[in-house]
């Protein structure tokens, strides 16, 4: 079975490099980000990036969840997947910068999940992580505007 999970696509009020470089100026993602609270990774193709979430069920304290990046093609695409992570499930994110002309752009994200285990993901997480798709793309909107907007 397959699932997409995608979020709300916003416009946001930049050119697509300055939305760029807040989307991967990890170490900011406290300040802004509700969804991925951290962010571990060389940005080299084929390495980890280790991504600190909060916990699906609400309580307290957070996980990481190990991906491994696939493509990184500035300003316009971010992806990543699970791997091996996860034997019977595969889950492919994508994380998309569409220029809108020279000052504008928009920005969406969306996983595909894969696999015997897909299902069972989708049923009990799919809301969770269409919610916190949803949360980053207001959350990287808001503060590329909040920055000026390049």
């Amino acid at each position: 079975m397959s699932h997409l999970i995608e979020s709300v696509v916003v416009e946001i009020p930049a050119p697509a490099a300055f939305v760029w470089s807040v989307l991967l100026d990890y170490p900011n993602y406290p300040r802004w980000n509700p969804y991925t609270l951290a962010v571990a990774t060389t940005l080299e193709i084929g390495t980890p990036i280790d991504l600190t979430l909060p916990r699906p069920d609400g309580g307290p304290g957070t996980f990481v969840s190990r991906e491994y990046l696939r493509v990184v093609e500035p300003p316009t695409l971010l992806r990543y997947d699970t791997g091996h992570t996860f034997p019977g499930l595969l889950g492919v994110r994508d994380q998309v910068i569409t220029p809108l002309g020279s000052d504008r752009c928009s920005y969406r994200t969306f996983e595909t999940f894969t696999g015997e285990h897909a299902d069972a993901i989708f049923a009990a997480q799919g809301a969770y992580v269409k919610n916190g798709f949803d949360s980053v793309a207001h959350a990287l909107r808001d503060r590329v505007e909040a920055l000026g907007g390049g």
